[in-house]
Formats: C-alpha cells, structure tokens, sequence
C-alpha cells in the first residue's frame, strides 16, 4: 500500500488510488465504477449508525473528486496530499449530505443521495438540493500573480416566480401521493429485506398536482441569468476549482441550492510559464554581453526590471531573480523569476564585424581557455589511440 503523508498533522493518509482499488495508471471509466461500487457498499442507508461506513464513504468521495479531476490528478501523481492543499485543491467533504450535493449528478440525480443511490436505498421524500453548477474562468499571469476578480454571466434554476415553487398553477395546490403516503417512496420485501425505491406514482415528489403550473411545468423552477463576481486569490494555480457555497441551481420547493465550481486556467503568455511558484523564460544575448557582462531590463510578473548578466556567462545558464515570482498559496514564501540566458549567434556579419571577430579568432588561438585546453588534449590523446 502506498502512503501519502498529509500537510500539518503529521499523520498520513491512505494512497487515493488504493482507496478506489485502482492502479495509478486507470482510465476514468475503471475510476468512475470503483467509487461507485464503494459508494453502495458503504452508502449510510445501508450501514446505519456504522461510523466505519461513514468514515470509509467519505473517504472514497474525496479519492474520487481528485482523481476524476485531470489536473488535480496530476498534481497529486507529482505531490502527493501535500500538493493538494490550498484552495480548492480538494472538495472537502464535510458530511455524507456534502458528497450528496457534489455528486449527485454523476450518479443520475440532482443530490440528497438520488440517481443510484436513491433509486437503491431510497431517498424518495427528501427535498433534494440543488445540482452544482461548473464554469471556467481564464486569467493571465500576471493577474494570477496578483489576484483580480472575474465577472461571469450564470445560466442557473431559481424558485419559479408564479408559482412559487410549488410547481402547481396559482389558486391550486399539490395533493398528497395516496400510494406512497407522501413518502415518496416504497417498501418491497426482498428476501430477508425491505427495499426502499422510489414511488411510480409521484417519482419521489410525495405529491401529485393534477394542475402543473404553465410556467415551470410543474418542476418549480425557472431559469435566470445572473451576473456573478468572481474573486481569484493571488498566487492560484491553474487547474484549480473554486467553490462557491450555495451559487448553482436552486432545489425544488425551496431546498437549498447546489454550488458553483469555478476552474481556474491560464491564458496563453507571450515569454513566461509557471513551474510550481517560480516564474520562467528565455532571454536572448549578445555574445558580447555574455563575455563582458551587461546590465539588461526585463520583463517581470511586476513590470520591468533590471537582470545583471554576470560576466562570462554561459549559454544555458539560468539567472534567478529572487521573490519576483509567484506567491505561494501554501506559505508565506514568494518564488523566484528563473531567467535562462541564451547566447545568440548571429547568421550574418558586417565587414567590420567580421574584421573584429577574425582578430579574436586569432587570438583564441593563441590563448585558449582552460575548458577548451582539457578538451584539445583529451581529443588529441583519444585520435592518437585509433
């Protein structure tokens, strides 16, 4: 079993893919239908009172909110439950009704335990909160550096405004479902069990209405566009999911309302890329500069700056420009601005230019360095040999 240590607690926590029974190199369809055979092995209605179960169902939620998840996959391959920390990084099941709400969907249902587990162990008579809603949000760099705020436009169900919410047209009302006692569900016998599914009449409501509101259709709820501001932190990584409590579809007759998963991505730069909290690019010099040293100005996450180019610096070499990078969501620490130095070799002289570069030819030549000494000598006594 692989063991992944936790941040902070000095604990550890059991390898997510060991959790759902996979390998590491699982497909999402093979993810996807272990944390559904745990789901139902350990659903509460099944265990009730089992704390075990409890412990073992939320445990397989949170495995699969990563794994499911590309890139919170990919920084926990990296990382480990150390690189999830942080904002968003993982879903933070707090109860069974949390994983409910968050999965609902997957599963067939819009939350409270439907779909499949609904359809298995009841769940008919709740009033199901309302499914969560996912968009996605672009940022540059230099506004993930810094934090910003997004404005998005949000397609979402509310309370239907003439009914409502009850899904019956004004002046009438829903009747209690007469099969089901307004359970919304019922109890077969199968073997030694009772069995809880859902009523055929109501479809769970545990009411009728014989006269459906024109407006919703009888489902209480209307759609509304609403204008949403989004707050991003400084330092987010992209690939994160921010979640917003209470921000996606509301539920039917007044449940509560689901929430909205907003996923960070980063837009294209013309020079920079992120590597964890440091910043990097290439940065084109002159032979010249790189033999003479020079002082060049820059572009950083922060506006310009001034790069000391050291003398006799090597092509490759990388210069770092310390706390000009990202802040950690982590900790405290800023990251570095990591500058690569790439020696430019021009395809084309002037006369002059090729006057002065003959002249140091020869003089290299006379004066050959240490590095390029060693090297004439270990070629000569290799030929020597053949």
């Amino acid at each position: 079993m692989r063991v992944h240590s936790s941040r902070g607690n000095g604990m550890a926590s059991r390898d997510y893919y060991d959790v759902l029974g996979v390998s590491p190199d699982a497909d999402q369809s093979d993810i996807k239908k272990a944390y559904k055979k745990l789901a139902l092995k350990y659903h509460p209605d099944k265990n009730p009172g089992d704390k075990n179960a409890e412990s073992a169902f939320k445990e397989a939620a949170e495995a699969y909110d990563v794994l499911q998840d590309q890139e919170k996959r990919r920084i926990y391959d990296a990382h480990g439950h150390e690189g999830l920390s942080g904002a968003g990084g993982t879903a933070g099941f707090s109860d069974v009704e949390d994983i409910f709400r968050v999965f609902g969907d997957i599963f067939g249902g819009g939350g409270g335990g439907g779909g499949i587990f609904g359809d298995l162990f009841g769940g008919g008579g709740q009033t199901r909160r309302g499914e969560s809603l996912r968009a996605q949000v672009q940022v540059s760099l230099e506004e993930a550096a810094t934090g910003t705020t997004r404005t998005i436009s949000l397609r979402r169900k509310i309370c239907c405004d003439l009914c409502k919410g009850s899904g019956a047209s004004p002046g009438t009302q829903a009747m209690r479902c007469e099969t089901c006692g307004g359970a919304g569900h019922v109890l077969r016998s199968q073997g030694f069990f009772s069995v809880r599914t859902p009523c055929p009449a109501c479809q769970t409501r545990g009411e009728i209405i014989k006269d459906p509101c024109k407006k919703c259709s009888a489902t209480g709820l209307m759609h509304k566009v609403d204008e949403l501001e989004i707050e991003i932190p400084p330092g987010i990584e992209e690939g994160i999911t921010l979640r917003l409590s209470g921000r996606g579809n509301e539920g039917p007759r007044g449940a509560a309302a689901g929430d909205l998963q907003v996923v960070i991505r980063y837009e294209p730069h013309t020079f920079f890329t992120r590597a964890e909290d440091d910043v990097r690019f290439e940065l084109p010099i002159a032979y010249s500069q790189a033999v003479l040293g020079a002082e060049i100005e820059v572009p950083t996450l922060e506006g310009k700056a001034i790069l000391t180019i050291p003398h006799g610096t090597q092509s490759g070499k990388v210069l770092r420009m310390k706390g000009m990078g990202f802040p950690s969501l982590h900790s405290r620490r800023r990251g570095d601005q990591l500058v690569k130095a790439i020696i430019e070799v021009p395809r084309k002289l002037g006369v002059r230019e090729e006057e002065l570069l003959l002249e140091l030819a020869q003089i290299e030549e006379k004066a050959v360095g240490t590095r390029r000494r060693g090297f004439l000598d270990r070629l000569k006594e290799y030929l020597g040999r053949r």
